[in-house]
Formats: structure tokens, C-alpha cells, sequence
């Protein structure tokens, strides 16, 4: 089912942004948006509570030039990899637009990610060169060519790898962006970890600009706008919305190097922000600051908050008008900078009743689904009028439909259109296992309302999604474990085990046959060690030999058949022991 979702935000007047489906490739968009808006601000970088840096579009594109001659000097040119490993800040984008540019592909690595995992990440993409923040690029074992910011000005290079300062002051490259096709791939977009098997999603230009001009009919931005730049750029959602959306539409992308609370609440009131995107995570944690501001207040005074945030519900109950809520509850939008017109969530699910007490108090939460494989959004909801009881309506240009949907119509989503992925860069196996004909299996299950909206209900694939975000395949910790003295162990997710019917309550289940040593205080330890969100939660003693293949594989699904005859998720204990 497809759906034309209309705008929920009326234009500005006088002004006609970019509209991205009348090119062939992300450079000549990029191109012509720096000309078109060279007067206005493109970036503003904070750190702490001081400006770092300000940039026109016209001060980006001729940065732009100098490193598009730098890219072509090392002999960086169409189909070539360029991998970036930058936390959020203007020479991200600068790098990302000067190897669209030069017709090279970029690979938008997650800066969080750890130095072996970067490198497995850099092998297996093929890249020629990475371009990375110095914190980053000093824990890389065998980095390819690189081009490397912030580095103290007394490190040495090795030959080959230069500074991007030196870069900025290379002969500058005047030619027009190289051209690409609509079918040519832009980037490599790696969904998952490196623990086990990289995936990594190979994304045509075709498919960006095809969601990024749907977004923009349905949120388009103004000059004046000012977009917050907080989720990792490398982020589907970020990506297209904190990079590509402002600069088409000539708003400012602003980024803040330090993430503390207090240092974003200033970022937001001193750059007047209007949108961001965020994680159920962040929200999560606005939610509770703005709740304990409300507590501190006197008795009648939270009454009449209560009575307002009433009233604007009742006057917003057919569309968003922000003008009005700020006046009604305008110390609470003062706390959000003042100007703030959208939050948009995605990433993973958002609890209703979360959306719904923003909505009430006059910010709009945009709740969206999407994934990697389908570029960034599938289904959003245009607020026309606001609901939180599903992900939204399914965006224009891409088709959804319920695959062997049951009594209760809940079925597993698939996935068809010009924002779906090329396949998994050199794994056909992947690739087939992931495809249904021209449908994308997402994994998810879900329905189709009556009016449209899409309802998910839970997954059917072996994966979580954190509140922050993150996609953790449970076979990709399980490297984690080698040490551990038992017989066998794999990792589930516990819903995959169990089939729920919610989207919350989700867990990592470590199934371990034992040996003869006790495994508890090694597997603690072992759990320890790994990054918060690829933790298990819980234990599952399993005493049965896991079924193998031939070449001596864990039968994943046949054991996982087992487990739901032989156990229930009450069974699972809680992981225990000293992380010393």
C-alpha cells in the first residue's frame, strides 16, 4: 500500500527550495545549493558555550573546491570508497560534499565504534581513503591513505597521510561535480556491527534523492530555519535530514561538540534551533527534564500549566500551530530554545504516551519507521491530524505490503521502491536472503490500518534496536564469549525467542550449554567489557548439543524452534557476577 502523505508544513512564501528529483546525483544538488544560497549560513560549530566557527555557503563551497582538487590530486575519482570517521562538525560535511563532487562513493563509518572494528570496517568496504578526526584515526592499525583533522600540530604523518588544513590550502578544483546516475551507488551505509558479518548497504544517489524529496514535501524548511545537528551524521536519519534537507531547503545545520545537557539546552536558545532529529533514547531524557521542572513548580501553578497544555490540546486537535502553543505555554517552549518546530524520532520505537504529552504541551513529536536498506524513512506521520498509535503513512514513491498477514492482518512488512538498497556491498548470499522478488523483508511485523497507517507489533528476525537507536545482531557479540568456559553458547534476542507482540521490553539472551567449570563470573566479566548496548540481559541454561550443519554451523532457527517448545522467558535468569 501507498499513500501521499500531504505537507504539514505550509512554504514559505516567496521562496522555492531545490526540488532534488530533478537531478541524477547528490553532487550537482549539493553544487548548485551552495551557489543558490551563497549568502546565507550553511554551519555553525559550537563547543560549550562559545562559537567555534560560522561558514556561508559560499565560504563551504570554495572549502569545498579546495578539497575536491586535493581528492583528485590523490587520484580520487568516480566509484572510489572514501570512508569517514568524524564525530558531528562542519568538516564532515564539508569532506561528504567534496567526494560527492569527485563521483566517489562515500562509506559513513560510526565514530563510536572502536579502532579493530573501524579497521574491519575499512577492509572490507575496499576504501581509498578515510578522512577522520585524529581521536579516531590515531587507534586505526593499517588505515589506507588518509586525510586527518585536528591533529596536534607536533604529530608526524606517514607518507601518504596529510592534514585536512593542508588540504583547505590545495590548488582549488573549479570543475562541475562529476556526473553520476541516478542508478550509481553514493554510499555504503553499514547497518550493523563488525563482530560477526559487516553488512554493508550499498545506497544509490537515485534513492536519496527520492527520499529526500518526499521529506521536503511533507516538512519543508525555511531559510530562517536552523536545524540541530546531535545524532551521529554516519545516522540514516541525520544524513538526509541534518545534511542534505537544510542545505537543499538553505538552512543552517548547527553542531555543538560537547553533548551535556546544559550545553544543548544553550545551543538550542542561543542558535534559535527549529528541528532535530533524535532517538527514543533522547527523548526519553527530555521527557523526564521537562517532568521534573513541572514538578518544582507551586501547587496552582502546575494547575494552570495542566489547564493550558488542555487547551492547546484542544485547539491543535486537527493540525500543529506552534505560533499558538508558544504563546500558551511559552516557558515551556523557552526551555527548548523558543523556536522549536519539530522533533523527529525514529531509530526505534517511541512509547505513546511520550509523543502524546509533547504534543499536549505544543512540541510535535514526528514519529517515522524506516531502515538502512531503505535509506532512511518508509512510513511518517503528517500530523494532519497527530496520532501516536502507529509509525505513520507510508511515504510517496515507496510501497508497503503485509507478507502472509494473519487473522489479526499482522503480518511480516516488505519493502519496495527506488529508496530500497542496491544489496549488501560483495554478499550475494545476504543480499538474496534479504530480497523477495523487488520486496525488501524487512523483519518487522506489522499491519495496515483502514486509513493507512502502519502499526508494528514486534520482529521477526534475531535483532534488537536500542532506545538510541542502534541495530544489535546478537551473532555479532558473540566473539565476545570465546573465553568463557562452557560448551556452547549463542546469543538471541529474546523476542526472537519468544515472539511478543510489542516493540518494547527488549533483550539480549545469552543460551549457554555448560561444561564442567562453572561460566557465570567469566561471562559477567566477559559481558562487562562490551559497550553498554550489546550487553545480555539474561541467561538461558540449555543442556541439549545445539544442532549444527555440516560444516559445524549452529542450526540457528532449529535451535531456536527448541528453545520455544523446551523453555519459556520466564526461565531466563538474570546475568549475574563481578565485572572485576
Amino acid at each position: 500500500m501507498n499513500q501521499q502523505v500531504r505537507a504539514s508544513v505550509p512554504r514559505p512564501r516567496g521562496f522555492a527550495p531545490l526540488d532534488p528529483r530533478t537531478y541524477a546525483c547528490l553532487g550537482e544538488m549539493l553544487h548548485d545549493a551552495l551557489v543558490m544560497h551563497k549568502s546565507r549560513t550553511a554551519l555553525v560549530e559550537l563547543s560549550r558555550k562559545r562559537e567555534a566557527s560560522r561558514w556561508s555557503f559560499l565560504e563551504v563551497r570554495r572549502a569545498v573546491q579546495h578539497l575536491t582538487g586535493w581528492l583528485e590530486a590523490q587520484g580520487i575519482g568516480p566509484d572510489d570508497r572514501v570512508a569517514i570517521v568524524m564525530s558531528n562538525q562542519p568538516r564532515w560535511l564539508l569532506a561528504a560534499t567534496a567526494v560527492f563532487a569527485r563521483g566517489a562513493v562515500l562509506v559513513p563509518l560510526d565514530y563510536k565504534l572502536t579502532g579493530p572494528e573501524h579497521d574491519a570496517l575499512l577492509a572490507h568496504s575496499g576504501a581509498k581513503l578515510v578522512i577522520a578526526e585524529y581521536a579516531f584515526y590515531r587507534h586505526l592499525t593499517a588505515p589506507p591513505a588518509a586525510l586527518v583533522s585536528e591533529a596536534p600540530k607536533r604529530t608526524a604523518l606517514p607518507e601518504g597521510h596529510a592534514r585536512f588544513v593542508e588540504a583547505l590550502e590545495h590548488a582549488p578544483n573549479t570543475d562541475a561535480p562529476h556526473p553520476r546516475t541516478a542508478e550509481d551507488v553514493a554510499t555504503i551505509v553499514y547497518s550493523s556491527g563488525t563482530g560477526g558479518d559487516p553488512k554493508g548497504c550499498m545506497l544509490s544517489h537515485g534513492a536519496y534523492l527520492a527520499q529526500l524529496g518526499v521529506l521536503l514535501d511533507l516538512y519543508p524548511m525555511a531559510p530562517d530555519d536552523a536545524y540541530f545537528s546531535i545524532l551521529p551524521t554516519n545516522h540514516a536519519i541525520d544524513f538526509t535530514c541534518g545534511f542534505l534537507g537544510p542545505w537543499v531547503c538553505g538552512a543552517r545545520v548547527v553542531h555543538q561538540r560537547a553533548l551535556r545537557p546544559e550545553f544543548l539546552v544553550w545551543s538550542m536558545k542561543r542558535e534559535r534551533v527549529t528541528h532535530m532529529a533524535i532517538v527514543p533514547m533522547i527523548l526519553e531524557a527530555f521527557e523526564r527534564r521537562l517532568r521534573e521542572k513541572l514538578d518544582e513548580l507551586p501547587t496552582w501553578k502546575r494547575r494552570a500549566v495542566d489547564g493550558l497544555a488542555s487547551v492547546n490540546a484542544a485547539l491543535t486537535e486537527v493540525r500543529p500551530r506552534t505560533e499558538l502553543s508558544r504563546r500558551l505555554l511559552a516557558p515551556i517552549h523557552d526551555g527548548f530554545g523558543g523556536r522549536l518546530k519539530f522533533l523527529f524520532c525514529g531509530g526505534a520505537f517511541v512509547e505513546r504516551e511520550r509523543a502524546e504529552f509533547f504534543y499536549r504541551h505544543g512540541i510535535p513529536v514526528v514519529i517515522g519507521y524506516g531502515l538502512t536498506e531503505a535509506c532512511t524513512v518508509v512510513a511518517v506521520h503528517d500530523l494532519a491530524p497527530f496520532r501516536a498509535d502507529s509509525v505513520g503513512k507510508v511515504v510517496a514513491c515507496t510501497e508497503v505490503r503485509i507478507h502472509e498477514p494473519g487473522p489479526d492482518g499482522i503480518g511480516e512488512v516488505y519493502v519496495s521502491g527506488p529508496t530500497v538498497m542496491n544489496g549488501y556491498l560483495d554478499d550475494p548470499e545476504q543480499t538474496e536472503a534479504a530480497f523477495d522478488g523487488e520486496w525488501l523483508r524487512t523483519g518487522d511485523l506489522g499491519r495496515l490500518d483502514a486509513s493507512g497507517h502502519l502499526h508494528l507489533v514486534g520482529r521477526r528476525k534475531n535483532m534488537i534496536v536500542t532506545a538510541g537507536g542502534k541495530n544489535v545482531y546478537p551473532e555479532d557479540i558473540e566473539s565476545a564469549f570465546v573465553d568463557v568456559p562452557c560448551e556452547e553458547l549463542v546469543v538471541f534476542a529474546a523476542n526472537y525467542l519468544w515472539p511478543a507482540r510489542t516493540m518494547v521490553g527488549e533483550q539480549l539472551v545469552a543460551v549457554v550449554r555448560p561444561g564442567e567449570d562453572d561460566f557465570h563470573a567469566p561471562l559477567a566479566r566477559a559481558n562487562h567489557k562490551l559497550p553498554e548496548h550489546k550487553r545480555i540481559d539474561a541467561v538461558l541454561v540449555w543442556e541439549a548439543e545445539f544442532p549444527r550443519t555440516a560444516s559445524m554451523k549452529v542450526k540457528r532457527p532449529k535451535l531456536a524452534d527448541a528453545i520455544r517448545d523446551g523453555a519459556a522467558r520466564e526461565d531466563l535468569r538474570t546475568l549475574l557476577g563481578s565485572a572485576s
